[in-house]
């Protein structure tokens, strides 16, 4: 029998997201918003060609400073993976029938992956100035980590494969979205109504992204229901490699990984975070109603089913001690002490 991990890409999928051009392109105008009509990060910095810019930056720096040392460690994480966004569209640019031939194209798959992209690329830059102007992180450590992020790139082990490609990406925009709301209710709790709003804002363009991945993966599942069941079981059994993986400032060994445990101690990113986005895209795309289904795609149904009660019983095993030093604030230790 085929196994869900041997499942190669068919021309048949590369035909599937060939005939939904057309669906994309009647999507884009509510998945994407007009550029005029956007927000950009000098929307919420100090304006530096006033007079009174030295009294702003003070003011700036005046409400951030009470904000707790594990909430900087995971507003950074957040700022970097946010920041290796060339990689990323690189990746979009491997699968298959996705691809913007010529950088330009006007075709409606192209027209996407730009217009994600630029939306994306003011995450970046809008928590860079803001982590700089508040004077309170090591902006070369922490530039040093994008530089090697970026040179290590990533890999989400989806292949060129378009099915995985977009299960990926509704998993991750999800992730995204819960993390950033989370550091911004943080934030908010330490008094910094200015970050809080910064990472609604940014939460919410997630949620749109992640909306729009999960439509374009519902579609593929009207349209090839076997075959999607398939990629988002493989996907799930590969585990989502989250995109700072690699991440390295020069100096730690295993960074990510005490990354994750902070971000996991403070209730920003979680494994129940990680249990009840499977759990929705579960219930999103129907996976439990879905009938006539190959007897591979079958066993894949049961275990997708499955999945969410698995990391929920996991999720109530963490526990970790202990604490860790980031030179991204300075060496600073955060304490990560927790029971089951």
């Amino acid at each position: 029998m085929t196994k869900t991990e041997d499942i190669p890409v068919t021309s048949s999928k590369f035909e599937v997201i060939k005939s939904m051009e057309g669906f994309v392109a009647e999507n884009l105008g509510t998945l994407l918003k007009p550029v005029e009509e956007s927000w950009q990060p000098t929307d919420f910095l100090p304006d530096l060609a006033r007079n009174d810019w030295a009294e702003q930056v003070r003011e700036f720096r005046q409400q951030a400073r009470d904000l707790p040392d594990e909430v900087l460690v995971v507003l950074v994480g957040d700022m970097i993976t946010e920041e290796a966004l060339p990689t990323y569209q690189t990746w979009l640019n491997r699968l298959q029938g996705v691809r913007d031939p010529t950088g330009s194209s006007d075709k409606p798959w192209a027209r996407w992956s730009r217009g994600w992209t630029a939306e994306e690329n003011r995450h970046g830059d809008l928590l860079n100035k803001y982590l700089y102007l508040t004077g309170r992180v090591n902006m070369r450590s922490i530039e040093t980590t994008i530089h090697h992020l970026i040179n290590n790139g990533f890999n989400p082990q989806t292949e060129d494969d378009p099915y995985l490609g977009f299960v990926y990406t509704s998993f991750q925009e999800y992730a995204t979205k819960v993390s950033h709301r989370n550091v911004g209710v943080l934030a908010k709790r330490a008094g910094e109504d200015r970050l809080h709003k910064i990472c609604g804002l940014i939460a919410g363009d997630e949620a749109r992204h992640e909306k729009a991945y999960k439509l374009f993966m519902s579609k593929i599942f009207a349209l090839d229901p076997a075959g999607a069941v398939l990629a988002f079981a493989k996907m799930m059994r590969s585990k989502i490699a989250m995109p700072a993986m690699l991440m390295d400032d020069g100096k730690t060994r295993n960074l990510y990984a005490k990354f994750s445990l902070v971000a996991q101690k403070a209730g920003v990113y979680t494994t129940k975070d990680y249990a009840e986005i499977i759990a929705a895209l579960v219930h999103e795309w129907q996976i439990e109603r879905m009938g006539s289904l190959t007897d591979a795609a079958a066993r894949a149904q049961d275990y997708l089913c499955g999945l969410a009660a698995r990391y929920r019983k996991l999720a109530e095993r963490v526990s970790f001690s202990g604490s860790e030093k980031f030179s991204w604030i300075y060496d600073r230790e955060i304490e990560l002490v927790r029971g089951v």
